[in-house]
């Protein structure tokens, strides 16, 4: 048995009757902040280049991929083994310069240029069209914090609506006495205070963020329509 197996194993017989109450309560969305938490402490050990570490945290890492998949799993929807066959397929159609009969490529950014050309085939032959948004695309792993100021920096250089979406009078009344040291304060304690209370706060400050999007946009794309 591989020890990717006996791994997949371990986090089964976890899940399932008779095993860890806590992984028997987790979701996926439960698993998110664990998952923030171990690829951050992956990051220090490769800015130390510290490889024993490194070793370690990439394991921990690779605990909440088949976590997750073994999530997947248990509702029916993909596997571990899935999982695995999918991201090998997507590899090697992406690089038909090393596995298919296409010419070398000569450079890094000749590479990229080919991978992307290649993605944007994908998703045109699956029926993927971009999606028409009224915001500049975000990466969707920015921390809360970062996606919320990038949202409302958009709001504010587009002049967007935000009427009955935000309290803008309120974001400026805020504002108005707003400094470092008491904005620091402010955010701890209510860190704190989430902690507290049993609520994740990044993942509350991602949702309103996400809403505030969301309802900006449908209200810009509808002005825009008239």
């Amino acid at each position: 048995m591989s020890a990717m197996e006996e791994l997949r194993q371990t986090i089964a017989r976890l899940r399932a009757p008779g095993g860890c109450p806590w992984d028997q309560e987790q979701t996926h969305a439960s698993l998110v902040r664990c998952l923030i938490d171990e690829v951050s402490e992956l990051i220090e050990t490769i800015d130390l280049l510290d490889f024993a570490h490194m070793r370690e945290e990439l394991g921990d890492v690779l605990i909440q991929v088949v976590f997750h998949a073994q999530l997947a799993s248990e509702a029916g929807h993909f596997t571990l083994e899935d999982v695995a066959r999918e991201v090998n397929e997507k590899l090697v159609r992406r690089h038909p310069h090393v596995f298919g009969d296409h010419g070398k490529l000569g450079t890094s950014a000749d590479v990229l240029v080919k991978w992307e050309q290649i993605k944007a085939q994908e998703k045109r032959a699956g029926g993927q069209a971009a999606p028409v948004s009224t915001f500049k695309s975000l990466p969707p792993a920015l921390p809360a914090l970062m996606y919320a100021e990038a949202v409302w920096k958009q709001i504010e250089k587009k002049a967007l609506p935000v009427d009955e979406v935000v309290a803008e009078e309120r974001i400026s009344a805020l504002a108005k006495d707003l400094d470092e040291a008491s904005l620091g304060r402010r955010l701890f304690e209510l860190a704190a205070a989430a902690r507290k209370r049993g609520l994740d706060a990044e993942g509350a400050l991602r949702l309103e963020a996400r809403r505030v999007m969301h309802e900006v946009d449908t209200r810009a794309q509808a002005a825009s329509r008239t």
